[in-house]
């Protein structure tokens, strides 16, 4: 599966991917803002997308995509879609190395996974979640169309996060 918009490419992670995962999963805003998910090594990180990357590929047909620059191949960030056992709608999600944002890459890269959605899943609605502290992604989420819904609570954690619909 790949996916192309004028300046990127998007495609499915693999273990090859382990090392840019490791610095993308460890960049201090990522962990602050998405949550710090134990990728520790390499290993880990080859760990983390063969374990819960790479199944929903088989299970949903999408997932989160690896984000690489047309014009070199570098890898820059994440972007894709979820679909959570407690969420009613399938959320869109994206995640960029610092010296990445403020480009335009986020959301170049939200749109064509949104038309993806839309287009070739069928997905009527998409949602998105973010830390109620990270204005910039729901900024970008409004640019997109989507609207700020209510605060939601992950299951079993008391930390609260805000939920976006599309309009």
């Amino acid at each position: 599966m790949e996916l192309k918009s004028e300046r990127l490419i998007l495609s499915e992670f693999t273990k090859n991917d382990a090392s840019f995962f490791y610095d993308l999963a460890n960049d201090p805003d990522f962990i602050k803002y998405i949550g710090d998910r134990n990728v520790n090594s390499i290993l880990d990180a080859e760990k983390y997308i063969t374990d819960k990357i790479a199944p929903s590929y088989t299970l949903h047909n999408f997932g989160f995509y690896i984000v690489r620059l047309k014009e070199n191949g570098a890898s820059i960030g994440m972007c894709g879609l979820i679909k959570r056992d407690w969420m009613d709608y399938v959320e869109i999600g994206f995640a960029f190395l610092t010296k990445y944002r403020g480009m335009g890459y986020a959301i170049e890269s939200s749109i064509v996974t949104k038309e993806f959605a839309k287009e070739k899943l069928g997905i009527s609605t998409l949602s998105a979640i973010t830390d109620v502290n990270n204005e910039k992604s729901g900024n970008l989420l409004e640019k997109l169309g989507f609207e700020y819904n209510r605060l939601i609570t992950y299951p079993g954690e008391n930390l609260k996060c805000k939920l976006y619909l599309e309009k």
